[in-house]
């Protein structure tokens, strides 16, 4: 083989990176015992390659240098066996190198260090995204609420019914929305007291002097306040009342009564 073909063929290129085959080495090796010309092709490829290396590296410190250099040091020389009268030289690791590992465990640890970083700040970022998330979805809750309310008072056929204390409760009071054009009733109970373990309001229409039950009144639930609520439909009614009663009601009245309103 011509020496350009030698040149040409990439053997030296993988001799001096460390990653010819032992057969290849060797082939090297004795063209540069042989040939003058190799030998100063295979320094011009270390120069470039440590010039390349330089202009890519970033240099540790000297103490994290010194550690990581310790743990891959290698021995400088040793005898190989004898080529045609020469002894082969077994190249030990080039220092250029050994800062260019040391470089490339810098990046590797640097590298999980920010992963480690922006997953943390994404962990915390997701759980202030799942809050906020939650908390607008309350508030949205609360303006759907709102905005029923305010549909039924603002209703034009709204025919507000106050319901005042009675001796029982003289500063509890309720307040009825009785639609004239359909007899639908809503109530909002919200100034009445919390009924006791066991008890529940009860609203009553007062038809034709006779009480007919108008459903159980929801104050509450799974620390939901009720406002607004709709209870049965009456096409004619005199006044209305609440009483307190157990829970799920009666058919007839047998809790005292706390407020009561005419139409």
């Amino acid at each position: 083989m011509e020496i350009k073909e030698i040149i040409s063929s990439g053997i030296l290129e993988a001799y001096v990176t460390g990653i010819a085959s032992p057969a290849e080495s060797k082939q090297a090796l004795e063209w540069v015992n042989i040939y003058p010309e190799i030998r100063s092709e295979v320094l011009n490829i270390e120069k470039t390659f440590h010039s390349y290396v330089l202009s890519q590296s970033v240099s540790p410190s000297p103490q994290l240098k010194e550690r990581i250099l310790q743990g891959i040091e290698f021995n400088n020389s040793a005898s190989g066996p004898a080529l045609g009268g020469l002894v082969a030289k077994v190249r030990s690791i080039s220092p250029v190198w050994r800062v260019a590992a040391a470089a490339a465990m810098i990046f590797l640890i640097g590298s999980v260090i920010l992963n480690i970083v922006y997953y943390t700040k994404y962990q915390d970022t997701a759980s202030a995204y799942h809050a906020l998330t939650k908390e607008m979805l309350a508030k949205n809750e609360k303006l759907d609420v709102l905005n029923q309310d305010m549909s039924v008072i603002q209703n034009k056929y709204s025919v507000p019914v106050a319901l005042n204390g009675l001796q029982k409760s003289p500063e509890a009071a309720a307040k009825i929305f009785w639609m004239k054009n359909t007899g639908e009733v809503y109530i909002d109970p919200s100034n009445l007291p919390s009924a006791p373990s066991g008890k529940q309001y009860q609203l009553w229409a007062i038809v034709d002097g006779k009480p007919v039950d108008g459903g159980m009144i929801v104050s509450g639930k799974d620390g939901k306040q009720y406002h607004i609520q709709k209870m049965k439909t009456f096409g004619k009614v005199d006044a209305f009342a609440v009483t307190l009663e157990d829970t799920g009601g009666n058919p007839t009245p047998k809790g005292d009564m706390y407020v009561m309103g005419k139409l």
